[in-house]
């Protein structure tokens, strides 16, 4: 069975494999064990996850229940073919999983669109905001109590890891734009000067060319 693209449908299967759950259980067990960091989560996807699931047949509702006054929640279990699926996905994405475009990668393949000092300025503010977010994991790491299991830690551990990489490589394209280290850096300035001074697209990047284009292999 294809794996789908929303990690919520795993988790939802990895829960019931624990135990059955109704949906608002499984919402507040993903919650209390912050896994909305790692996995998109709301409750109306949620349930609309679960029913997706029950329509596969990899999960089943058990039972229905009321309490008091709030409304009947139905208790869902997982099947034979659940927990086969649950297996094969979660394989699947540890093996194999699949790329992410994150909005700074993107960001940094366009940068150029803005002057350098802006440019500049933007990611000094990155570096500041993942430097404090790693503080504040330090923080939480710190209270952890002696002995707490790992496993359940390796999320975040592998986020902080994302996050001090970033940050070492921040830290260094900052450094080589601030001390004009970063190769291009003239050409990128230079086509800013050119639209500053009323040039349009068309005609900053023909000038560009003349000027540059040898260091991009370019005949003139």
């Amino acid at each position: 069975m294809k794996r789908p693209a929303n990690a919520l449908s795993l988790a939802v299967l990895t829960l019931l494999f624990e135990k059955p759950m109704h949906p608002y259980e499984m919402s507040s067990t993903l919650r209390q064990r912050s896994k909305e960091e790692s996995i998109r989560l709301n409750y109306g996807s949620l349930y609309a996850v679960v029913e997706s699931l029950r329509k596969k047949g990899l999960i089943t509702a058990r039972e229905t229940l009321r309490e008091g006054n709030r409304p009947e929640r139905t208790v869902y279990e997982l099947t034979d073919d659940g927990a086969t699926a649950m297996r094969e996905w979660l394989s699947e994405m540890l093996r194999d999983p699949t790329p992410q475009f994150t909005d700074f990668e993107a960001a940094l393949s366009l940068m150029g669109a803005l002057p350098p000092e802006e440019a500049l300025e933007l990611l000094r503010l990155r570096l500041r905001a993942q430097r404090l977010a790693s503080n504040q994991y330090d923080g939480v790491r710190a209270h952890v109590p002696e002995g707490f299991p790992a496993l359940f830690l390796v999320e975040g551990d592998y986020s902080e890891a994302l996050r001090l990489a970033e940050i070492t490589f921040v830290e260094k394209l900052v450094d080589d734009i601030t001390h004009d280290r970063l190769g291009g850096l003239e050409m990128w300035r230079r086509i800013h000067e050119l639209r500053a001074a009323g040039h349009s697209g068309e005609e900053a990047t023909a000038k560009l060319m003349d000027e540059f284009g040898h260091l991009l292999g370019i005949d003139p």
